[in-house]
């Protein structure tokens, strides 16, 4: 019996399709941010593809919600596409060679955008550890959080041309937006922490079980909870 070929492309839905293209889309993006400064229209071109993924972001999601194909990938895919692209685009816009002229992002802005993300990630992966399952369950704050770093990023990029009404407004609108992000980004970090919290202290493996496929490991554990 003949079996079918497996087409990768093919066996995913719309909706992870959209969400690999927008990771796909953070190369060329960063390579024009990247180059701003030296090639005319790069900055431009940048907002382009910024607009572009911002917008697709929320056709997968509408898509994956109208055709009932949310899956374990695409709940993956998704914020993992936003955390590439903002993390990249916050690192770039705060560099000497590739920051938008009159608008660089403070360095301050990055370490709450990044360290936020890296608490997540590792958040994430204590609560494998423990659990031996895999959570994947973005908050409201967290969300919204995501949701101001696109604003920041995009007011960002088109801060030269908001300075043109003058009183340098695009500045200080982008400078604004950074200090909200950063509350935005205690906020979140306090949402997962509690949200990890909660999973760990109801689904956490017990000790026995995390030692029974060790020789002697029954007995480690249960000589733990004695006195020596």
């Amino acid at each position: 019996m003949q079996t079918k070929p497996v087409k990768p492309w093919g066996s995913l839905s719309w909706p992870n399709r959209i969400s690999m293209l927008r990771l796909l889309l953070v190369a060329p993006f960063v390579v024009l941010l990247m180059n701003q400064q030296r090639w005319a229209y790069a900055r431009y071109a940048a907002v382009g593809i910024f607009v572009m993924t911002a917008v697709s972001d929320l056709i997968d999601g509408a898509l994956a919600r109208k055709l009932n194909a949310v899956t374990r990938l695409g709940a993956i895919l998704d914020p993992l596409a936003d955390k590439v692209l903002i993390v990249c685009s916050a690192v770039l816009l705060s560099l000497p060679g590739s920051w938008v002229p009159d608008a660089p992002l403070p360095g301050w802005v990055v370490v709450m955008i990044v360290g936020k993300d890296l608490w997540v990630i590792i958040g994430f992966l204590v609560v494998y550890l423990v659990t031996d399952r895999v959570r994947v369950h973005p908050t409201s704050a967290g969300k919204i959080c995501t949701f101001g770093q696109v604003w920041l990023v995009g007011l960002t990029l088109i801060a030269p041309e908001l300075n043109l009404l003058g009183m340098r407004i695009g500045t200080r609108i982008a400078l604004v937006t950074g200090w909200i992000v950063a509350a935005l980004c205690v906020l979140a970090v306090i949402s997962y922490t509690r949200l990890g919290l909660h999973f760990v202290a109801t689904e956490q493996k017990p000790l026995e079980s995390a030692n029974a496929h060790k020789p002697g490991g029954r007995a480690r554990a249960e000589s733990d909870d004695g006195s020596d």
